[in-house]
């Protein structure tokens, strides 16, 4: 098998079609920007627990008001809880399946180094 010199080596790692390094950069891109999206949308989850946790606090007979637009709406105690739980519950399947995205994407880009590793060992070897 014929060996791989340096400078060859270099150009074909630097072209951005070979398939490994752009897999690997795409994954890390990708990657940044699901874990990105994931700590926004918990930051949204704790806020939106927070809330319910002090409107359960309050009383019965307390007005509750829903922001429409530039004006408030009253909205009924049970009818204010049961939206926020439903958010709620739609940002944590939204964290779960992002999560899963990020465990498939960390899967890729390990995979796409360690083929990138097995390049620069299979030609530092043959020289």
């Amino acid at each position: 098998m014929a060996t791989l010199s340096d400078e060859t080596l270099r150009k074909v790692l630097s072209s951005s079609n070979y398939p490994p390094q752009a897999t690997a950069v795409q994954s890390q891109r990708a990657l940044n920007l699901s874990k990105q999206q994931i700590a926004a949308k918990e930051r949204e989850r704790r806020i939106l627990q927070l809330t319910i946790e002090e409107i359960t606090s309050l009383k019965e007979d307390v007005n509750l008001y829903k922001g429409v637009g530039k004006m408030f709406m009253m909205v009924p105690r049970p009818t204010m809880e049961k939206e926020l739980k439903g958010e709620e519950k739609d940002l944590t399947d939204d964290i779960n399946n992002l999560a899963k995205k990020s465990k498939y994407l960390e899967k890729q880009f390990n995979d796409a180094q360690g083929q990138l590793r097995d390049i620069f060992h299979n030609s530092s070897s043959q020289q």
